[in-house]
């Protein structure tokens, strides 16, 4: 058995519990009987010889009634209503990426053909996966750690995930940072990016982009060869020519709100602009998830839902604008050619694991707080149409601003369309200067943006939260703490890490942990090994339970087909910002050391516990990968599952009930 549960003598039946309350057995009454899991042979991991009673963690011994053990503990909270979950899962998914990088993505790999591969691996990897993390915590009714209960040997996915999702919530606060700085400036009249002149701009910012592209075309066109059949003059969207002309909007961005230094290895000082609104976001992310569930299932019903009612009114002012049905067009045009090229496949792979927020043990911890019997099922299926639904219909919205802004000044679409902060921080704010009520537009844009990335930042935090209280030993020092003072501990804890993202420098060191630390390769490893390890060890030998018809826990048929979708190709290339800087080596070490901080959690938690443990290596196999089964469990036993795994009735082993973080 695991070193949890080292210490007990061979004859026992041990049934760890996970949930507190009174256990008893009703004689007669065929309800309610303590669950066993199916002991193994020989000395497993226990030393014979040891004594029971069992006892909590404080130390007090536990009651025993009727042979079985019931110890103290305290009632796991539910969602006050369904819809609470299912509002706090759009939230926490449904974010930025949804519609910064999707419509992007679309436009880059073929228009409405992206929709081919996007699809295909909605079903064969985003809806089963999706539907495995909140079926996980509600069946085992524990967050992001203690839910891989289920299978003790592979723990170390729960802290993996844990990692990731620290790191998540770290970095990620900072692009609601910069969007409530420019939130702020969006009162002002003319709006401060829209023109040159002020302290930050350097001389070589120009307004009249149409006017200066003519010009130079007409310069170019007649000391052009007549071989050349065209020459650039934009690159990478920001309308910069290669003169050395800069829009600005760019020099807002890069001198104003960033403050960009020379590289990693010039931090420079500390904006205190930026750190106040550092402490503003993080002050309010805590009041929004301070109180558990009760207080975020409320919460979101604005932050989720809001930004759709933003997203219509500027699709509503959008279309209407000159140029919109040429972006929108842009954005559905087929390329049939582009089916063939392995990068559509994975962006579109890629896509579904950063939008669905899969590997984050955040969706393992909402799922957790649902009653044991919801169908989850269709609640994976629904959220899924609307995370996906909602990517693709904010692409009208974001090109249709494109369309409008290429009309103006008079480029090809290419040469605006970006993705990530460049469309939300650039292309964006630059496109509402060309509008008529400028600052109203501008308002607009970034409060939804605070929203959309608002929710998702609370809801990580709540299950990063989750994760830690469910480990916190209940009668110790440190589970006395109440949860409103965990959570502070967390936010000033990634509020000093963000320190080092307020600086000069602070944009490099916001790029190496989005790069490196909660995304690719880390998300397809994480989710890899969770599909394996519930549909190949845990697998479809486990006690079926009454009502459940495999929609909440089971490894059922989804299970086995999730276990090959991460199985996709991953490109691994040198991180770079803007293409002009490259980060050093020992920039890149660092990011490989916030990749594998997380990564390694797995196989090192695996090795640990079958050092630990006793027995040759099948009988420490058999006992690490027996599930631990929480009290709420015993409730729902199939009939046909106690005659499997029950004890003969003249059994008279004595029944441990024991607590395992």
């Amino acid at each position: 058995m695991s070193p949890e549960l080292e210490g007990n003598s061979q004859d026992q039946i041990i049934i760890p519990s996970l949930e507190a309350g009174t256990l008893f057995e009703e004689e007669g009454s065929g309800s309610a009987r303590p669950l066993v899991p199916a002991p193994g042979e020989g000395p497993g991991c226990g030393d014979v010889g040891d004594a029971c009673p069992p006892q909590n963690q404080d130390g007090s011994v536990a009651v025993t009634i009727n042979g079985a053990v019931a110890l103290p503990g305290v009632e796991r909270e539910t969602w006050t209503r369904q819809m609470d979950f299912i509002m706090s899962c759009v939230g926490f998914a449904v974010g930025l990426g949804n519609v910064w990088r999707f419509p992007y993505l679309c436009y880059k790999n073929g228009g409405g053909v992206f929709l081919i591969p996007y699809l295909l691996f909605v079903f064969i990897g985003g809806i089963p996966v999706f539907f495995l993390e909140i079926a996980l915590g509600q069946f085992m009714k524990k967050g992001g750690v203690s839910a891989w209960n289920i299978a003790p040997l592979f723990k170390g996915l729960g802290l993996a995930s844990m990692v990731i999702v620290f790191f998540c919530n770290t970095y990620y606060i900072m692009i609601l940072v910069w969007g409530l700085y420019f939130l702020i400036h969006s009162f002002t009249n003319p709006l401060p990016w829209s023109t040159c002149g002020h302290y930050w701009n350097t001389p070589n910012c120009t307004q009249d982009w149409r006017a200066y592209h003519n010009q130079s075309s007409v310069q170019l066109l007649s000391s052009t060869p007549s071989n050349m059949s065209s020459v650039p003059l934009f690159i990478n969207g920001s309308s910069m020519e290669a003169e050395g002309m800069r829009s600005p909007v760019i020099e807002f961005w890069e001198r104003k709100v960033l403050r960009l230094s020379g590289g990693l290895d010039e931090p420079g000082l500390i904006s205190y602009e930026i750190v106040l609104c550092l402490i503003a976001t993080w002050v309010l992310v805590y009041f929004c998830m301070w109180k558990g569930v009760k207080s975020t299932g409320k919460v979101v019903y604005f932050t989720a839902l809001f930004p759709y009612l933003v997203l219509v009114v500027l699709l509503a002012h959008g279309v209407t604008l000159p140029g919109a049905l040429d972006g929108i067009v842009y954005y559905l045009k087929p390329d049939w050619s582009k089916l063939g090229e392995a990068q559509v496949w994975i962006d579109a792979g890629t896509q579904i694991f950063f939008s669905y927020a899969i590997g984050l043990g955040a969706l393992t911890a909402l799922g957790s707080y649902n009653r044991f019997h919801n169908n989850c099922y269709q609640d994976a299926f629904v959220l899924a149409l609307i995370n996906s639904g909602t990517s693709f219909f904010a692409g009208f919205v974001v090109f249709s601003v494109l369309g409008f802004m290429a009309a103006e000044q008079g480029v090809d679409i290419s040469k605006v369309a970006e993705s990530g902060p460049g469309l939300a921080f650039i292309a964006y704010p630059k496109a509402v200067t060309l509008m008529p009520f400028a600052p109203l537009w501008a308002a607009l844009f970034f409060f939804m943006l605070l929203l959309l990335g608002l929710d998702s930042q609370f809801v990580g935090v709540e299950g990063l939260i989750t994760g830690i209280m469910d480990m916190l030993p209940p009668k110790s020092v440190l589970g006395s703490l109440r949860r409103e003072v965990v959570a502070a501990i967390c936010c000033v804890i990634c509020f000093l890490i963000d320190l080092s993202m307020v600086t000069e420098g602070g944009m490099y060191v916001f790029q190496l942990f989005d790069y490196y630390s909660a995304s690719g390769i880390t998300l397809l490893w994480q989710a890899f090994w969770e599909c394996v390890v519930i549909a190949w060890v845990y697998g479809e030998t486990q006690p079926h339970y009454q009502g459940t018809n495999r929609t909440n826990g089971g490894a059922g048929p989804t299970s086995h087909l999730s276990s090959v979708c991460p199985l996709q190709v991953s490109q691994i290339f040198p991180l770079t910002y803007n293409t002009v800087y490259t980060y050093p080596m020992w920039g890149e070490m660092i990011g490989w050391m916030l990749a594998l901080s997380s990564m390694l959690c797995i196989p090192l938690t695996v090795l640990y516990k079958l050092l630990r443990c006793k027995g040759s290596l099948r009988e420490r196999w058999q006992h690490l990968t027996t599930p631990v089964w929480g009290r709420h469990h015993l409730e729902y036993l199939a009939p046909e599952s106690e005659a499997k795994l029950l004890p003969p009735a003249e059994t008279k082993s004595t029944l441990c009930f024991e607590s395992v973080i």
